[in-house]
């Protein structure tokens, strides 16, 4: 009986010395508040001095002083590689500049992938088809990409620098995207084993396929992401690359987001896509479907991060105000850090051209919430 009360103790040893020894691994990067730097290296044509211009060492300066902590930096494929896969210097310089100015003002980045020639968020709205996920020429591809940006990126320190290696996939079956994150992982932890990756759900990182994403086990450097922006009919009003786009009456929030009365006169065809807003949308029906997310990250006991949020600018602002505090206090509630859609380009606060804040209710409350400790 002794022997195996010491067995035991030595095992209990054992596991607990295992379970500081994975603390002990994670990095310390840390995030709560902070905006996407859109619309430069990714979605634009902006090139020379004019991408140059568009974010330059002011606005760094600028979005510490207002009160963020990190912005997260999407990029394209076809910015920084030709189509016969040569780096393009103008873009890789402009970056590593950019990464420098960022930690000298004490922001904290994520680099996020955001489309490749393979695979793009939005070809289901544009008629166009994405390859990466039944062609293994095209992961590898996804591979090598990463394996330059890692050659290029990885003097960059691990407390304050991130990789998100996949805007908001879009797999027809889950598993070909955890296929896929385990085959990336792999790679970049050959690389990297201590650098933060930033992993996000299928089907535009929504909440409801978080249940079935599959995580590499073991890896306390991982930060699980999700996108949210419902309800739809509230955050895009009259979004001209949406469907739901086409809707031009009335919307409240909280409250039935598009009244009976009004849906009654939409058309038949285009009722389906306006059915989920004729019921009630609050903070409570919010916070259980953001709850999905949360669930799967304690399951993992991994960080959880909402990389893209927000309302159109052009959404009359006392819905647009209320759903945005929602958000806020349901992310403090959690404890989970945020990037805004964006900083000055359709769902910002701050005017590029003017040089002003461009909505300050909406910045301040986005500052109301708690700060990064």
């Amino acid at each position: 009986m002794k022997t195996l009360r010491v067995l035991i103790a030595a095992f209990l040893c054992i596991m607990l010395q295992s379970q500081f020894a994975q603390a002990a691994d994670a990095n310390d990067f840390k995030i709560k508040r902070g905006t996407n730097l859109s619309h430069w290296f990714s979605q634009s044509g902006a090139r020379g001095e004019r991408r140059a211009a568009r974010v330059t060492e002011e606005d760094f300066e600028r979005l510490k002083r207002f009160g963020f902590d990190h912005v997260r930096i999407p990029i394209d494929e076809e910015q920084f590689w030709d189509e016969q896969g040569n780096k393009l210097t103008e873009a890789w310089e402009l970056l590593d500049a950019s990464l420098k100015l960022a930690h000298k003002h004490n922001l904290r980045v994520i680099v996020d992938l955001h489309i490749i020639r393979s695979f793009y968020f939005n070809a289901i709205h544009e008629g166009s088809t994405n390859t990466l996920f039944e062609d293994p020429k095209a992961q590898d591809r996804l591979i090598e990409l990463w394996r330059e940006l890692s050659d290029a990126l990885k003097g960059f320190g691990t407390d304050w620098l991130a990789y998100e290696f996949l805007n908001e996939p879009l797999a027809d079956d889950p598993e070909q995207w955890n296929k896929l994150i385990a085959k990336v992982h792999k790679e970049l932890r050959k690389l990297e084993p201590e650098r933060v990756l930033v992993i996000g759900s299928n089907m535009w990182q929504d909440v409801s396929t978080f249940k079935d994403l599959k995580i590499p086990e073991g890896d306390r450097n991982i930060l699980l992401s999700f996108h949210y922006y419902q309800p739809l009919a509230v955050t895009h009003y009259r979004a001209s690359w949406d469907p739901i786009g086409k809707y031009r009456g009335n919307i409240n929030y909280p409250g039935v987001v598009i009244p009976k009365d009004e849906y009654e006169s939409i058309p038949d065809a285009e009722k389906e896509t306006f059915r989920p807003f004729i019921k009630e949308w609050n903070r409570d029906v919010i916070r259980k479907e953001i709850k999905q997310a949360v669930d799967v990250a304690r399951k993992y006991d991994l960080p959880l991060f909402c990389g893209e949020w927000g309302v159109m600018s052009s959404v009359p602002r006392e819905p647009a105000y209320n759903l945005y505090k929602d958000m806020i206090s349901i992310f403090d509630e959690f404890g989970i850090g945020w990037t805004t859609w964006n900083y000055d380009s359709g769902f910002g606060f701050w005017n590029s051209r003017t040089k002003q804040i461009s909505d300050q209710p909406l910045l301040d409350i986005l500052l109301s919430g708690k700060a990064l400790e």
